[in-house]
């Protein structure tokens, strides 16, 4: 099977190791319990999680008790094989080999193809030929040694590791079905002494063998198509790029060679390697990869760049910040490729029913012959034959193991397109059932650079004074509003020693200056200190918070000195996604740290009815468990470190792209873009692969429960039909590629 290459990747937390390698020589659902179980025995593996569709395992464990060398001699033993190097050479050689299996698997189908077509000719139409049953030995033979060996070798390896899977029961079948004709066509007379006709089967074998490999070739090109997402994210990064060297020549580079400070030259159309901050020239980039908008970009000096965003006209230098795994593009690819490789909680139903699937089979197959012989006696060898390796043939395990992973592959991929990066396939099956979600404003609803209007003095005598005060106090905080105020002051401003300086959370910061304390925040804050502003600044405050600005106040241990305006513009999309959320029946809900009046103004420009405001953090995070209490499942987005306890709290958690690094390792789901009408489509994509889903599980059940029983004759009492070996084996290959292609239809849903 063809497995698209991923790269090793860590993610470590205490002594755990958290990587994902490729996994070779998998055929089937039984396959991948087989190889996590025999990871999971291991001494040191704490989780393994094995996905079928992209032949990938994601391991948890720990270095100091078990390698990734112990892991692969362990899955070896079982009769496959771990690729555990993850350097580039070893990347090119596991390619390569992909490569080469896929083609010999479209030769020996093409082969028994051709092979089949005569072999079924001479059996049903021309079957008075002379030495016909020679002819069917000889076209058979091939097929079933040359173009079906992978199933014989694949089994015989299960076997002695006492597995089964799909490759048991394709090799049952057609190894008895031949070396029954064999027998037939050498000692006929075994029969005819009693009275029987020696009948040959060489067009079960042969026939079934061919439409299984067209079937695995089908579905090897599907599966793959499920994670173009991951190749056309890994074809936007160039393998060179242009250095520009100390004495000012220019050299051509591999972009291994590039490291963190290095000059490196765009020219127009080019895609640009690393990320990195613009150092000489000006140019527009289009950026619609990372923030799905379609209008380039202008970069010019202190401006940054990202990897994998397009040049445009004109060329320009920039200074490498971030190489390798560590830009923006190979982030999202990681991601990508950890959630592809992620499964389902409803996948561990199915693995149950996968470990004992084969096993199963086998034994209905054994007791549907057992059946035909007690009714029928000497007479029922033949249908019993028949319906056994029928039995065999027509059950498919690589349905129900194909059935969850190729729809996650796929929507996790239509999302990294679309700007959303899924953490898990956890997040993406429970956002369908979400029917809340609470809006953080600063950096969601809005755009997050706040900034500040105008500063109201109590005395125009204070003000000189106390805008170095203010400007020394407010660089000392970490808060958005309190850079907007460093942003406004410091032209105009001087830096002042500040003592025992104290950020209060969610109302301000404090401090000392030349032994007096000075607050600089929230009205909470200074109503707190026994502070009242006069009633001048009070009616300038309430004016401004109707206007939709927020508050910020400024004063010493005595009276209030200031007060100041900060406005934090709506993003265009806000409205747009809280009218698409109501839409879909999900109640929306503006919690914010913000004081009510600014608050109350944000939610009628956005149509936002359920307001909660001045909450602190924690209160977020309060206030989402209340609303779980209810029964509701609750989403919750927000940008900030402010956010990430709520965003944990949540059911479903969606960080701004363009937020803090603790809110988006929060989340279980990241907007690249910070545009807010992508969560309504993240929803839709999540109903419609649950959906996927739901559909692909109830015809791979079906599909088993109702055929399985009509191969082994149930009908044949009732009407006289029964099911030939051929008919049983087209329709097993159908349901593997009827799950993938209904798979693949998510990538062209809305």
């Amino acid at each position: 099977m063809k497995s698209e290459i991923h790269n090793t990747n860590d993610s470590t937390a205490g002594n755990r190791v958290r990587k994902q390698f490729p996994v070779t020589g998998m055929s089937c659902a039984s396959c991948a319990a087989n190889i996590e179980s025999t990871i999971k025995k291991q001494p040191g593996v704490v989780s393994a999680s094995v996905n079928l569709a992209s032949q990938i395992v994601t391991l948890d464990y720990l270095p100091e008790k078990v390698t990734p060398d112990d892991l692969r001699e362990a899955v070896v033993s079982a009769g496959y094989d771990l690729i555990t190097s993850d350097s580039e050479v070893a990347r090119e050689e596991l390619a390569s080999l992909q490569m080469l299996n896929h083609r010999l698997l479209k030769r020996k189908a093409v082969t028994a193809i051709a092979l089949a077509i005569p072999l079924f000719l001479v059996s049903m139409v021309f079957m008075d030929l002379p030495l016909s049953e020679y002819i069917m030995w000889a076209l058979a033979t091939p097929i079933v040694f040359w173009s079906g060996s992978s199933f014989f070798i694949n089994a015989w390896k299960q076997i002695r590791h006492r597995h089964t899977t799909m490759d048991t029961l394709v090799a049952l079948s057609t190894g008895i079905a031949y070396l029954f004709s064999v027998f037939n066509v050498l000692f006929p007379e075994f029969w005819h002494s009693r009275g029987l006709h020696a009948h040959v089967y060489f067009e079960a074998a042969g026939v079934v063998i061919a439409l299984v490999l067209l079937g695995r070739l089908l579905e090897d090109n599907a599966k793959a198509n499920t994670s173009s997402a991951i190749k056309k994210l890994m074809g936007l990064q160039p393998k060179t790029l242009f250095k520009v060297l100390p004495g000012g020549e220019i050299r051509e580079f591999l972009i291994s060679k590039v490291v963190p400070g290095d000059t490196i030259l765009v020219r127009p159309g080019e895609n640009i390697p690393v990320d990195g901050r613009v150092s000489s020239g000006r140019s527009y980039i289009d950026e619609s990869m990372i923030s799905g908008e379609p209008v380039a970009v202008l970069k010019e000096p202190g401006s940054e760049v990202f990897a994998g965003t397009i040049n445009q006209k004109g060329s320009f230098q920039f200074v490498a910040e971030k190489v390798g795994s560590d830009t923006l593009l190979s982030s999202i690819i990681r991601l990508v490729q950890e959630a592809q490789g992620s499964k389902a909680p409803v996948q561990k139903l199915v693995d149950k029913v996968a470990s004992i699937f084969v096993p199963a089979v086998v034994a209905i197959a054994v007791l549907s012959f057992a059946v035909w012989m007690i009714a029928l006696g000497e007479d029922g060898f033949a249908p019993g034959l028949m319906a056994m390796i029928t039995v065999l043939v027509i059950a498919c395990p690589c349905a129900l193991g194909l059935a969850t992973p190729t729809a996650i592959m796929v929507g996790i991929g239509k999302g990294a397109e679309k700007g959303i990066l899924i953490k898990d396939a956890a997040a993406l099956e429970l956002t369908h059932r979400m029917n809340a979600i609470v809006l953080d404003k600063t950096g969601t609803l809005t755009r997050g650079k706040p900034s500040v209007d105008k500063i109201r003095w109590r005395q125009e005598t204070e003000e000189l004074r106390g805008r170095d005060i203010l400007y020394s106090l407010e660089k000392l905080s970490e808060h958005p509003l309190a850079w907007a105020v460093v942003g406004f002051l410091e032209k105009n401003a001087s830096d002042l020693p500040v003592e025992k300086a104290e950020s209060i959370t969610g109302k301000g910061i404090t401090g000392i200056v030349g032994g007096e304390v000075y607050y600089a925040g929230s009205l909470s804050l200074i109503t707190g200190k026994g502070l009242l502003p006069d009633e001048a600044l009070m009616k300038y405050a309430e004016e401004e918070e109707r206007n939709a600005s927020t508050v910020i106040w400024f004063a010493d241990s005595k009276r209030v000195i200031a007060v100041l305006s900060v406005s934090d513009t709506l993003r265009a999309t806000s409205a747009e996604a809280v009218i698409g959320l109501g839409e879909m029946g999900i109640d929306v809900y503006l919690v914010t740290g913000d004081n009510r009046k600014t608050a109350e103004a944000v939610a009628r420009q956005t149509g936002i009815k359920n307001l909660e405001a001045e909450m602190m953090p924690s209160d977020k995070a309060e206030f989402i468990k209340t609303l779980q209490s209810s029964g509701r499942v609750v989403g919750m987005a927000g940008d900030g470190i402010n956010d990430s306890q709520a965003l944990a709290q949540a059911d479903v958690s969606i960080a701004m792209g363009r937020g803090s690094d603790i809110a988006i390792d929060a989340a279980g789901m990241t907007i690249i873009g910070n545009d807010l009408s992508v969560i309504p489509s993240a929803i839709r994509l999540s109903r419609n692969t649950v959906r996927t889903i739901r559909q692909n599980l109830f015809w791979a059940f079906i599909y088993n429960v109702i055929g399985i029983p009509i191969a082994a004759g149930i009908l044949y009492p009732l009407t006289g039909f029964l099911l030939n070996p051929m008919i049983a084996g087209a329709a097993m290959a159908l349901s593997s590629v009827s799950v993938v292609s209904n798979s693949l239809r998510l990538k062209y849903m809305k």
